[in-house]
């Protein structure tokens, strides 16, 4: 059984890293909150739609829905004309979309938008159903009598990330502003970066994070790339917790992660050495 005094010395060791990582994270490069939220939602496939309810009058009601983004970052639905959502919508067009970036962690970023659900017309459902389609192409669905194409017109879009920590950070955006916001170019080859690296080059990562943040970790599974640096899941003990990594330079093309990686990695292991 521990004595008190290494209980007390593991407590005191838990607190001096969970303090490096606040002082690490409150620093760390990252992109602007409203690129960041555009740019989760444009990734994004699925959410919460929030409707007005007919079946149950003066209530909401609440269903997981598919979509996808088009070039302004409006959501595109395509949904049943059976479904109880699509009959609320068609009422009353009102409505809001929560997406959770980790539905498995309620300190990462969520973001909801709010908006009004209108029909396309019908010269621009082709290009609505390309766009659909692209990121939902098993969606075989969406050629049926009974489906339909509606986009959100967003009109406020609000986000929340670092829900109970000292991290915690909140605000919205206008239609005017989300729609002029940029999607970040990098974050788009995210999926193959990070199992590259996670499948062949965990041990790098571990290395890279530890050099870059000073925060001694058991290990670190890259999580998402953007053109700033990158977030890793990592653990220390029997704890886990999030980083984000900063490039020492903005990356331009999907090149230049690469570049940036190796220089990381060759900064830490010169430290080692």
């Amino acid at each position: 059984m521990a004595s008190s005094t290494q209980i007390s010395s593991q407590s005191d060791a838990a607190d001096e890293v969970f303090q490096l990582i606040q002082a690490n994270q409150e620093k760390a490069a990252r992109l602007p909150p409203i690129e960041e939220v555009k740019t989760v939602l444009n990734h994004s496939i699925r959410g919460m739609l929030s409707t007005f309810s007919q079946k149950h009058e003066g209530y909401p009601s609440g269903s997981m829905v598919d979509f996808a983004c088009d070039d302004n970052g409006s959501p595109i639905l395509a949904i049943s004309n059976l479904a109880n959502h699509t009959k609320d919508l068609l009422a009353n067009p009102k409505c809001s979309l929560v997406i959770a970036k980790d539905p498995e962690d309620r300190t990462d970023l969520i973001i909801t938008l709010h908006g009004d659900a209108v029909s396309v017309p019908e010269n621009e459902r082709d290009v609505v159903r390309t766009t659909y389609v692209a990121r939902h192409p098993d969606a075989i669905w969406v050629d049926f009598d009974d489906f339909l194409f509606l986009h959100i017109e967003p009109k406020v879009v609000h986000f929340v990330s670092g829900v109970a920590t000292d991290l915690f950070q909140s605000g919205e955006f206008t239609n005017k502003e989300f729609r002029e916001a940029k999607v970040d170019q990098i974050y788009q080859f995210s999926k193959p970066i990070t199992s590259h690296m996670n499948k062949d080059h965990a041990n790098d990562t571990k290395l890279i994070v530890q050099h870059s943040t000073s925060v001694p970790v058991d290990f670190a599974y890259m999580l998402d790339v953007d053109s700033l640096g990158f977030n890793v899941k990592a653990g220390y003990r029997d704890k886990n917790f999030k980083l984000r990594i900063a490039f020492p330079r903005r990356a331009e093309e999907r090149k230049d992660v690469k570049t940036l990686i190796i220089e990381m990695l060759q900064a830490a292991k010169s430290q080692v050495d």
